[in-house]
């Protein structure tokens, strides 16, 4: 069995740049903590690698960089080395804005490209998401649980994270609004709570969630210690009544996203709209689902009128 690839660890004399480094990126780039995480362990790597070879940063070379990337290569996924490389673009450009290189060496990361097409998005016809929501449904406590989690995913198109970072004070039942933060940007939406939504949330506050609780996470564990369910539970959730529903393909958060975002986009939604709602930042992300709804379109084939 071949061992899960594991990063050496930082030597202690990286580790106060790795601090300047993480800082600089909080305060001038603000970026997500996931996005910080994967720039944290790209620059740990590439510096360590540097120590090794007995290189200084402040005389990395090209050569350095392309060695570098071509290891990230030889055990990484294309998409993988393609997200790596825009992190180690990041850390050069803080080296160089810091005064530690001479010249900003970002230009010189050469990454694989990789098309959103390469990967086609996997998407659920709706008949089968609804079916899926309906096979949750169910008197127990677990079952108001998954139904109003799985329901509030198909019909706003949340992921897993979005999910479990709700709280109690997120749903506004006077003014019909819930309230979702984006973990990505961290920015704050505000959409309507849907009649079909509310109740089945409802029916969870009253006959579904744990009474003796401090967590104010919406949604919580049902085993003792109860708190806020993780994002592991949700994707299992997910797969387990995706099984349940006979759907032939294992079923992961994302693809109830995808499959939510391409019903958007079937029947008329504007894009924009579509991704804001998503929290998409830039339109070809929203595009990837205007591409799979033109691919149901040709598959009508609809005859040519005479």
């Amino acid at each position: 069995m071949v061992p899960e690839w594991q990063n050496a660890p930082a030597p202690a004399n990286v580790r106060p740049l790795i601090g300047e480094y993480v800082a600089y990126r909080r305060r001038y780039r603000g970026v997500a903590a996931a996005t910080l995480i994967r720039d944290i362990s790209t620059a740990e790597e590439f510096l360590v690698g540097l120590r090794s070879g007995g290189r200084a940063v402040a005389r990395v070379r090209v050569s350095d960089i392309d060695g570098f990337v071509t290891q990230l290569a030889l055990r990484l996924c294309p998409r993988t080395v393609a997200d790596t490389c825009s992190s180690l673009r990041a850390f050069l450009r803080f080296l160089h804005a810091t005064g530690r290189l001479h010249h900003d060496l970002a230009g010189v990361v050469a990454a694989p490209r990789v098309r959103r097409d390469d990967h086609p998005t996997r998407v659920l016809a709706w008949s089968d998401v609804r079916r899926l929501v309906r096979v949750a449904q169910g008197e127990s406590a677990a079952a108001r649980r998954s139904y109003a989690v799985l329901l509030l995913m198909a019909t706003y198109g949340l992921g897993a994270a979005e999910v479990v970072a709700l709280r109690l004070e997120d749903v506004d039942w006077a003014a019909a609004v819930l309230k979702v933060r984006r973990p990505k940007t961290g920015a704050t939406l505000a959409l309507p709570l849907l009649p079909a939504v509310a109740m089945a949330i409802a029916a969870y506050l009253r006959r579904g969630r744990p009474r003796q609780v401090t967590t104010r996470a919406l949604f919580v564990s049902s085993p003792l210690p109860h708190r806020a369910m993780s994002t592991s539970a949700i994707r299992f959730l997910v797969r387990q009544h995706g099984r349940a529903a006979g759907i032939s393909v294992p079923v992961g958060g994302h693809m109830l996203r995808h499959s939510h975002a391409t019903r958007q986009i079937d029947t008329g939604a504007n894009p924009k709209v579509v991704g804001d709602i998503l929290g998409h930042r830039r339109p070809a992300s929203t595009s990837v689902y205007i591409r799979v709804a033109w691919r149901r379109l040709r598959g009508v084939g609809l005859p040519v009128p005479a």
